[in-house]
């Protein structure tokens, strides 16, 4: 029971906030400038360095949060108890609901340096409070599968596990095995990004289970009389031939994987081939852990392996932990507002994009019109889609099987360049047009 109140607090999800979008809202409603109607933009100045593209990931976790996002009894006390607002700000905190509209690139899409990835139109008091959700969703969601999608891209045909919860927060973790799971890896073992998401869970065992045994060959035999032929046995805890050996004993030779968590993972695998072979379990497969990112993937390409798990780096961004996108309003009263300040200038005017093909089918230009629509040319496709309208998400929009496999087809269309690991400055330009 006295978890209940803590779980409670989470849900309340007005709190997801910074402390400053209320001093915003509080000087704006006090002088009369909280109504005026404006649209907010995210988007990238740059992608993190090297980078190629990137990809939209946590667009269906912004609605639903959006959605939800009330400031509650247990909220409003805290913001009294703590005098970060004063009533009349209180009052209006307390009828609070989200009503205005929302459009963005469907999730799975690329964005590229400028896109504008999600454009929020209200009131300005209804759209600044969203400006740090939005964010801290879509900076680390979007970090996440653009890492992921660059170690998909480096397996080729063989699959990309996610297995990263711990190595962050707990509900970074959920969030993680989501993005990673649109960008293409195929299951996680977050549990609870299977119960909440739909994305496909799978798992194994640790060394402390071989450990616990009086002998490996004990923990392989109880492992398969528990999970089956077809289960994967981690087999270096000591000796990894021997390891190998005694999971075949155990198994037969319809022992489903082998998994190898330490050493020379390409050599230890070639081993691992030609010994299963020789033992007659061919159609067992190797899975291989330990540290993974999309150089190590890359790097063992050549190597007889089935499967690669990882962890740390694809749920930190591998090296680049978020996707940089700010919030900036570019709209005040139909009239376009910018920042001119030094080194970090912005846009004014809602945002257009098109992303410009080739005969081919392949992308060439990503083109931003400040204003209206860029002027089309065939193999044009029309960016944004309608996400929000009145508070409310727009009827059928897609599941996250769905996301996942729209991703793919926009990752196809990359030029072959585009798939290169190599460090470099985005695989096309983005063009801007100007009324």
């Amino acid at each position: 029971m006295a978890l209940r109140p803590i779980l409670l607090a989470v849900l309340a999800t007005g709190l997801l906030t910074d402390h400053y979008e209320l001093t915003m809202l509080a000087a704006a409603l006090r002088d009369g400038t909280a109504e005026r109607e404006c649209v907010f933009e995210v988007f990238a100045r740059h992608l993190p360095p090297g980078r190629r593209y990137g990809v939209v990931a946590g667009t269906g976790r912004v609605l639903d949060a959006v959605c939800r996002f009330r400031f509650d009894d247990a909220a409003l006390i805290f913001l009294r108890e703590r005098q970060v607002v004063a009533e009349p700000t209180l009052d209006w905190l307390a009828a609070y609901r989200f009503g205005g509209d929302i459009d963005g690139y469907a999730e799975g899409d690329l964005y590229f340096p400028g896109s504008p990835v999600l454009t929020v139109r209200a009131s300005f008091g209804q759209a600044v409070l969203l400006e740090t959700l939005a964010l801290s969703i879509l900076n680390h969601d979007s970090a996440v599968a653009s890492a992921a999608a660059r170690m998909v891209a480096a397996a080729g045909e063989r699959p990309c596990l996610e297995m990263g919860s711990r190595r962050t927060h707990e509900e970074s973790a959920v969030a993680a095995a989501r993005a990673a799971y649109v960008a293409g890896f195929t299951a996680t073992s977050n549990l609870e990004a299977g119960r909440r998401f739909g994305v496909p869970t799978t798992g194994t065992s640790a060394h402390a289970y071989t450990l616990v045994h009086d002998s490996e060959a004990d923990a392989f035999a109880g492992q398969v009389a528990a999970l089956g032929r077809d289960t994967t046995l981690l087999v270096d805890t000591y000796d990894v031939a021997e390891g190998i050996r005694a999971a075949v004993a155990a198994a037969g030779p319809e022992l489903g994987a082998i998994r190898l968590d330490s050493g020379d993972l390409a050599a230890q695998a070639r081993q691992a081939r030609t010994l299963l072979d020789t033992l007659g379990a061919t159609r067992t497969r190797i899975v291989v852990t330990s540290d993974l990112d999309e150089f190590a993937i890359a790097a063992l390409a050549v190597a007889p392996i089935d499967g690669y798990g990882v962890g740390t780096s694809v749920v930190t961004g591998s090296g680049a932990p978020t996707a940089g996108f700010v919030y900036k309003l570019v709209v005040r009263d139909g009239v376009p507002v910018a920042k001119t300040s030094v080194g970090k200038p912005s846009t004014g005017g809602r945002k257009v994009a098109v992303r410009r093909h080739d005969a081919q089918g392949t992308m060439t230009a990503e083109v931003v019109r400040a204003g209206g629509e860029p002027a089309g040319q065939p193999g044009d496709r029309l960016l944004s889609v309608p996400l929000l309208r009145a508070g409310d998400p727009v009827p059928g929009l897609p599941d996250l099987p769905d996301v996942r496999a729209f991703h793919r087809d926009v990752r196809d269309t990359l030029p072959p360049r585009g798939y290169s690991l190599s460090r470099g400055e985005a695989i096309i330009d983005t063009v801007y047009e100007q009324d």
